[in-house]
């Protein structure tokens, strides 16, 4: 089955592909020779387009009058198009790898249209770079240092590049070398470290061996191709090579005729932008290296420099190679031209071309014709600037990288303007290649004053193309983020969003959903693209910030304000319409906005990071975001919602892992601020924050369901102090139920009560100033944080005015002089009244109180419908109910600062409301019914029913318990278990069941026979009540039976059939054996996998849920049910009458300005450097580090040591040279001294053997 799955998805492949194909003849040509031109050296035989006569059309033979004036055939006069009759997938027999792409082409085919097919069809990544390589063709051997070079220089550099490799592609040559040495290392190389170099053979169509095996007018999907040893004119394809543009100009077996398409294409791809999209700096280098070569190179070179296209020769590889670098070196120093440059305008001196001529005749002398190769040479040689000589058999290999850098920045620097920097382009290059090394050691090491508007391209080509070691190197060396984030370059950067993505597809329907039509235009066929020259396809450009904030409302909910309503001037509109409708105004007009800074720039480029899920830089922006904590939280947030929405399986798993890492951060960042100190730990805790919308650490990390991070000490120990309130946390129960019974209580000793600092109180009472030596002390900057009701409450009654800036639960920094303090009496009674643990005791104890109400009603007091009834005591119970809807409709509608549409939404959201809202229905309904006769049992029925959900509320409630709330976790985790139980149940029961029936009645139409039999008496099977009078005819069976038709549709008993029977025990025996031990041991399998799973994180689950009740109760007034009724109409008389805002409107949210705000934030940037650098020391000592240092360390030994092996060569070689020079010297003396023609005035000088002596030891 797999094998024809397999078979069957390769099928639609291949249909896809031809699909996408089939409009390549009707575009792309082939040549066909339609003018034979006899070869003068054959027989008659030959064309000089190298085709034999019998293989010409009957049109090429029977044009005499063309053929006899026509000395020299020309392709582009002797040859015409036709539709290619190649193209598609190329399978190399005997070879294992993945299809390569082929396509014939006429040698005049528009550039733009082979790059089109290959980087949009074909699928071929866009190149960084492009290295074409030019001669080593033929059957000469490759020098061993030229392979080296090839191996580990250029391939190794394209790799960590990302570059296009131009070959001739054969199996031959320095073709065959690049073909094995991209084999070799993309064997070696991990897909995800380094970027895939793509080999693109360019063979002329004539040289390739077997071409018959690859034609196919509809295209081949794929042609199988073999490779055999090649005749002496043609040679086979490489078949390391994921691409080939086989060039037609209808010759055969002749070199050169793909050289004028190579040079356009190169031409083309040299004006493309890199990047993706095109989004970056620079247009796509290409640099064309020479190996070797023949005499007819040259003009290929002249060509390409006249096109201000770099070279890189490498001298000493023979041929064209070693003329161009001998004319090159040895002639710099003779004039090249006379005083008028330019071309056409001076001729060079007679000098320089005798000097050429020499060397022509030295390197090439079988060549006849040397005036033109003396002609093209000085060319060259005017055009010297463009080129660049490598000596590999002195140079190392490992550097080729930056000799192929300082290539391409020589050739730019002749193209750029002269107010550029220098080394712009250089950077520019090194980014594109994403050479952060390069550019640390050869940019970025001091030398240079780099300049902001210097790094601005280079920093957008680095943020769109995911290269954060580059973001890293300008933000430490110029490059003010503050000048640089604008919200026009912000829109860009959300607009360069590659396609495909998950963020793309949000920001496109929030597009379409602004602009009211599809702002995606209609796709265009392929034939149109390619004609066109469409080289991409890039994003709409009509993305605003206006989409990217309802993209984070979707992700983000309802937990913060949205992002740059601001910005767009829409903080005050909270209708989604009017919200559009203001942003079409704004964006018909000026947009001012755009000019404007970013507020926040580095939580812009997070957030932007992280929409994308590029991870390494989602965590650089981070590290240098304000509010790490909560910036950590917030990415942790987006991440999960993303993974939800994500389709791709891979995505959401790394989606998943970057959130979690995100919330270990947040949990290990905490703790380093939490050891640091506790006070201002708690208090990063509840700070509101103006960049994230105005939450805290802790709503957003419930949001995210960061349940590591709620299971941090430090969070915890800030929940227990908002639960206990004043009172101490080891206060025992049974106190507080004693004191809840006889309040007095609270007047003695028995609960012990937190003493209030008066030292900090007064502290606080003195003005915010700088004072020296006040930094020392921790509590003066933020004031001792209490969370108490009493506090609240203080602060509720007699402090806060309407324009009162509110600090809910902690008293920070006050902004006016504390009032008195009350009498022991009041402020005792508050503190123990207040405190969210007296409001949750009492609500336990009143709930239960509740219960037994409701069943007392239930079983004792449920009197007739009226008037006979209702009793008093179900009034009373409906009065309680009464005072639990109204506190529902205050926690759902009066708290919080939400839109009543948001609190609607977020009350639904929460499964325990849903339990509450069912409850109150469900009383509503029997309420009703039960005043009415005919309804009144209905009604008694739903009340019944509703005490039952009514006790299931009590789940909830002892969540607190440390013992009992992990295992109510683990009950809802097993009852998910359950339902998947009950669907193999359920199948199982009703094959069972329906079987059963129709075996044992021939004849039984009562539906409610057949439903207790079907499925009610199998399920009881289960637990072993098993009728076997009734399912074994064996057995006597006292009911009365009748087979008559009549009497059984009148509803008598129909009797057993007999002849059937065994089958029927059978059935039961197999029914039994799978449902008591297979199923049932199935299900008790989930639920002990569930069980262990949640039971190894019950603590964490706990502390997680436990601040949802806290914050329940917090915000709950202190009397329960039904005396809670006096405190509902005291908060109406407050806030209606008396106009006296509230302080609980915010749960745990404090908001820190001016100088407290800056010295909390500064204090955790201050915990994060500490916290980033223990972590670098940690990675640092780590082994895999050790061992990167190691390796660089032995990598550096090595060179050292092949330099001075280099050094020792050239001694040796001095050396040799020195006794040369000294044996001829000796010799001349020596001759001189025998001659009589001259007498010497003095003798010959004797050497000084002191000196040698003491220079030898």
């Amino acid at each position: 089955m797999s094998g024809t799955a397999e078979g069957g998805d390769s099928r639609n492949k291949i249909h896809k592909s031809e699909k996408d194909q089939s409009w390549i003849p009707k575009i792309i040509k082939k040549r066909v020779c339609t003018t034979f031109v006899e070869n003068s050296s054959s027989d008659g035989s030959l064309c000089q387009c190298g085709g034999r006569r019998d293989a010409h059309g009957s049109i090429a033979l029977g044009d005499f009058f063309s053929t006899a004036i026509v000395n020299h055939w020309d392709s582009a006069q002797h040859s015409s198009e036709y539709p290619t009759d190649a193209f598609g997938e190329l399978q190399f027999a005997g070879s294992s790898k993945r299809h390569s792409y082929f396509l014939r082409l006429s040698w005049d085919t528009p550039p733009s249209i082979a790059y089109t097919l290959m980087t949009t069809h074909w699928g071929l990544p866009a190149p960084n770079l492009v290295v074409s390589i030019v001669g080593g063709e033929g059957r000469t051997k490759v020098k061993t240092w030229v392979r080296e070079v090839l191996r580990q220089g250029l391939v190794k550099a394209s790799q960590s590049t990302g570059a296009w490799i131009l070959t001739a592609g054969l199996r031959e040559g320095v073709g065959k070398c690049v073909g094995e040495a991209v084999r070799d290392h993309a064997t070696a190389a991990s897909s995800v470290s380094l970027n895939k170099v793509v080999a693109l053979g360019i063979p002329p169509w004539g040289m390739v061996h077997n071409r018959e095996q690859l034609v196919n007018p509809q295209g081949s999907f794929p042609a199988k191709y073999d490779v055999h040893n090649a005749s002496e004119n043609t040679c086979s394809l490489d078949n390391n090579y994921q691409a080939f543009l086989l060039v037609d100009d209808g010759s055969v077996g002749r070199r050169g005729g793909e050289m004028g398409f190579r040079a356009k294409l190169e031409d083309f791809i040299s004006h493309q932008r890199t990047g993706i999209w095109g989004s970056g700096s620079i247009d796509i280098p290409v640099l064309c290296m020479l190996v070797s070569g023949a005499a007819h190179m040259l003009e290929r070179v002249d060509l390409s420099l006249k096109n201000s296209m770099p070279w890189l020769l490498l001298a000493g590889s023979g041929g064209m190679a070693d003329f161009l670098s001998d004319v090159l070196e040895n002639l710099s120093s003779a004039p090249a031209q006379s005083s008028n440059e330019g071309e056409g305008e001076g001729a060079p001196s007679v000098d320089l071309k005798d000097r050429v001529a020499e060397r022509v005749k030295k390197h090439f002398p079988t060549v006849e014709d040397t005036d033109k190769l003396v002609e093209r040479a000085l060319s060259i040689y005017q055009n010297r600037d463009l080129i660049t000589i490598y000596h590999g058999e002195q140079e190392a290999p490992d550097d080729f990288d930056t000799v192929l850098l300082k290539t391409l920045v020589g050739a730019s620097k002749q193209r750029v303007s002269c107010t550029a920097s220098p080394y712009t382009e250089e950077l520019k290059l090194a980014v594109t290649w994403n050479r952060v090394d390069i550019a640390k050691r050869e940019l970025f090491n001091g030398d240079i004053p780099w300049r902001h508007k210097d790094l601005v391209d280079s920093m957008t080509d680095a943020l769109v193309n995911d290269k954060p070691q580059f973001v890293r190197l300008f933000t430490e060396n110029g490059l003010n983020i503050l000048d640089y984030l604008d919200y026009s370059r912000l829109e860009s950067l959300y607009r360069s969003v590659a396609d495909g993505t998950l963020v793309y597809q949000l920001l496109q329907r929030r597009l379409v959903e602004r602009l009211g039509v599809s702002a995606v235009p209609a796709n265009q066929d392929a034939e149109t693209k390619v004609a066109a020259g469409v080289t991409h396809v890039g994003p709409s450009e009509e993305i605003t910030l206006f989409e990217v904030s309802t993209v984070l409302e979707l992700l983000m909910g309802d937990v913060c304000q949205p992002f740059y309503y601001g910005v767009l001037g829409l903080e005050q509109i909270s209708s989604k319409r009017r919200a559009l409708k203001r942003v079409s105004k704004l964006l018909r007009g000026d947009c001012l906005y755009r000019k404007e800074r970013c507020l926040f720039p580095w939580a812009s480029l997070f957030i932007w990071a992280v929409l994308q899920n590029r991870s390494e830089m989602a965590v650089y922006f981070w590290e240098m975001a304000g509010e790490t904590v909560l910036s950590a939280l917030s990415g942790c947030k987006i991440l999960r919602e993303l993974s939800k929405l994500e389709g791709e399986t891979e995505t959401k798993l790394s989606m998943k892992e970057l959130a979690q890492r995100f919330e270990n951060l947040a949990h290990d960042m905490f703790s380093s601020c939490y050891q640091s100190n506790e006070s201002r730990s708690f208090t990063l805790l509840i700070r509101k924050s103006p960049v994230w919308g105005g939450i805290t650490c802790l709503q957003m990390g419930m949001a995210a369901d960061a349940r590591l991070f709620f299971s941090h000490d430090g969070v915890q120990s800030l929940l227990s102090q908002i639960w206990w309130g004043d009172m101490k946390r080891s206060t025992e129960v049974w106190k507080l139920v004693l004191t809840f019974f006889c309040p007095l209580l609270c007047y003695a000793n028995l609960i012990s009560f937190r003493k209030p600092d008066h030292h900090h109180q007064d502290e606080q009472v003195k003005p915010y100033e700088d004072v020296p030596g006040r930094d020392s002390d921790s509590h003066s900057l933020y004031g001792n944080t209490i969370f108490s009701f009493s506090d609240i409450k203080h602060i509720e009654a007699d402090t806060q005015g309407p324009n009162t800036p509110r600090c809910a639960t902690l008293r920070g920094v006050p902004r006016s002089p504390r009032p008195p303090e009350r009498p022991f009496i009041v402020s005792r009674w508050r503190q123990f009244w207040f405190a969210p643990v007296t409001a949750f005791l009492g609500n336990v104890l009143m709930y239960f109180l509740f219960l037994l109400l409701f069943a007392y009603v239930l079983l004792v007091d449920f009197q007739p419908p009226p008037p006979a009834g209702p009793a008093i005591t179900e009034y009373v119970l409906y009065f309680w109910v009464f005072t639990i809807v109204c506190e529902e409709i205050r926690e759902t509608f009066f708290v919080g600062t939400m839109t009543w549409r948001q609190r609607l939404r977020t009350y639904i959201q929460d499964v325990w409301n849903k339990c509450d809202l069912t409850a109150i229905i469900l009383f509503i309904i029997g309420l009703i019914c039960r005043m009415f006769e005919w309804s009144y049992g209905f009604g008694r029925s739903v009340m019944c029913l509703d005490y039952m959900v009514f006790t299931l509320r009590l789940i909830h409630i002892f969540a607190i318990h440390r013992q009992l709330g992990p295992k109510i976790i683990i009950v809802g985790k097993m009852m998910k278990d359950v339902f998947f139980f009950l669907f193999f149940l359920g199948v199982w029961l009703m094959a069972y069941g329906v079987a059963n029936q129709a075996l044992i009645y021939s004849y039984d139409p009562r539906p409610d026979r057949i439903l207790r039999r079907v499925f009610y008496r199998p399920y009881l099977h289960i637990f072993g009540q098993i009728p076997v009078e009734e399912m074994d005819v064996g057995k006597p069976w006292d009911m009365a039976c009748t087979d008559n038709i009549t009497l059984i549709d009148a509803g008598e008993e129909p009797c057993r059939v007999q002849y059937s029977n065994w089958l029927v025990v059978i059935l039961l025996v197999v029914y039994l054996l799978v449902t008591n031990i297979l199923l049932i041991n199935l299900l008790i399998a989930m639920f002990s996998y569930t069980f262990n799973k949640v039971q190894e994180n019950s603590d964490i689950h706990w502390k997680f849920q436990r601040y949802n009740l806290i914050v329940q109760y917090h915000s709950r007034p202190s009397l329960a049910p039904p005396f809670i009724i006096i405190s509902h109409i005291n908060l109406f008389i407050k806030r209606h009458i008396r106009k006296v805002p509230s302080v609980k409107i915010h749960h745990f949210v404090l908001e820190l300005r001016g100088k407290a705000a800056n010295r909390l934030m500064t204090w955790e940037t201050i915990q994060k450097e500490d916290f980033l650098t223990a972590q670098s020391k940690i990675q640092k000592s780590s082994d895999s580090e050790r061992l990167k240092r190691m390796s660089v360390k032995v990598d550096s030994v090595v060179k050292h040591l092949s330099e001075k092996r280099d050094f020792d060569h050239r001694l040796r070689a001095l050396e040799n040279e020195m006794e040369y020079c000294s044996n001829a010297l000796s010799w001349i003396v020596d001759t001189l001294a025998q001659s009589s023609t001259t007498k010497p005035t003095r003798p010959p000088p004797v050497a000084r053997e002191s000196f040698i002596s003491s220079t030898s030891a």
